[in-house]
């Protein structure tokens, strides 16, 4: 008699760790585009902006896929979507080593960013649907991948580029996501459990109605809220660096603040998981974006080296949970069947704000000559995020006849 996958199991765990490894592999497409920008900008002769096109089209790629692939991971299962996104990401790299121009270089990035999609927001709605007393945990372990990426993949990205070219990188990472992808994809052929014998006797769940809304009502206040603390979130991502240089440290400084920032946000996730936990989804949102404000409004009057290091760990620690905790509201208030589409739908958000942020403050850079303003903007959308999360934790606790 084959015994039926439990929660939070030692099953669990070690799907966590080959989710997180996936994670990381498949994060080589967020990074990999913005290392070989000088050497493929230098290859093609064309200007900044142009060489920024294919991060664009990345990004468009990874959260217009992120919701097809969720559902895709509701209906059939996550190793699916996993293998697709592997040949996306092979697929991607090898066009974009052989195309001719930028153009094409440009549209091939749309597949990595489908590759890159097919290993966040469906494998962490996968996750969730493993764990039940440590959902928060396991949620914060396995959003650090993209962190990790981050912190992996740059040098060795570099490197290669340095030593070998552009384009035999390229095909290197090709080969590679292929024969690591698709084994560990198929290690993750089993279901996830039954959550409804998971759920203890007498409790009943908690649904959008236990808030006194419909299931579209409170996607959307999710979807907004996304957008607005992603918004904020970006400010500091996409421009410190460009900060640094205007107060004359130079661009090396603003990458050693961001790499800090980056380094403290895999300590935030992590911690913001144990918290979770113990309060819950709504209730981390709104801490996490309260603290966020509050870094954002210490960047305002900052401009000291020192402080501005200060600044930016601190500023990593806080913003770290936020993302992950939509993860666990949507599985704290929507059916399991419906977590894979249900977070993708909110992970696209958060890439339209983290988009949308970073082009309104160079376009509030270029109006007022400062970042100062940049920073009160981001201060407003925050403020929205923090808003909706309040006014839903306010009717959560206020309506026990709908528990």
């Amino acid at each position: 008699m084959t015994m039926l996958p439990q929660v939070d199991s030692p099953q669990a765990w070690a799907r966590l760790v080959v989710a997180l490894v996936l994670s990381t592999i498949g994060g080589v497409g967020m990074w990999s585009v913005v290392v070989a920008l000088p050497a493929v900008q230098a290859d093609f002769g064309v200007a900044r902006a142009a060489a920024s096109l294919p991060f664009t089209l990345n990004m468009v790629g990874f959260g217009a896929s992120s919701i097809l692939l969720g559902r895709m991971s509701d209906r059939y299962g996550i190793m699916r979507p996993v293998i697709l996104g592997a040949v996306a990401l092979a697929t991607g790299y090898v066009l974009a080593a052989l195309s001719g121009g930028i153009t094409q270089y440009a549209f091939a990035h749309v597949l990595v960013g489908v590759g890159s999609a097919a290993t966040f927001s469906p494998l962490l709605a996968h996750v969730s649907l493993w764990f039940m007393r440590r959902r928060g945990v396991a949620i914060g372990i396995f959003a650090s991948g993209n962190y990790l990426a981050g912190t992996v993949w740059p040098p060795i990205v570099a490197h290669f580029i340095g030593t070998a070219g552009w384009r035999p990188t390229y095909y290197g990472i090709a080969l590679f996501v292929v024969a690591t992808m698709i084994p560990l994809a198929a290690w993750l052929r089993r279901p996830p459990p039954h959550h409804d014998a998971a759920t203890p006797a007498g409790t009943a769940p908690r649904t959008a109605a236990t808030l006194g809304l419909s299931p579209a009502a409170l996607q959307v206040l999710l979807i907004v809220a996304g957008v607005c603390c992603c918004v904020a979130m970006s400010m500091p991502q996409v421009h410190l660096v460009a900060y640094c240089a205007d107060l004359g440290y130079g661009p090396a400084r603003g990458a050693q603040m961001l790499s800090l920032m980056l380094a403290c946000g895999i300590v935030s996730r992590l911690a913001f998981g144990f918290i979770c936990d113990r309060i819950g989804g709504l209730r981390t949102l709104l801490i996490g974006g309260a603290l966020q404000g509050l870094a954002l409004l210490m960047y305002v009057p900052t401009n000291g080296l020192v402080s501005l290091y200060v600044v930016s760990a601190l500023f990593g620690l806080f913003q770290g949970g936020i993302v992950p905790s939509y993860a666990i509201i949507v599985r704290e208030y929507f059916p399991p069947r419906e977590a894979g589409w249900r977070v993708g739908a909110v992970i696209t958000a958060t890439l339209f704000g983290m988009a949308l942020g970073g082009w309104l403050s160079g376009a509030i850079f270029d109006w007022t000559g400062s970042y100062r303003a940049a920073f009160v903007n981001g201060l407003g959308w925050n403020l929205v995020n923090v808003s909706i999360a309040a006014w839903l934790l306010r009717r959560a606790t206020q309506r026990p006849a709908y528990a």
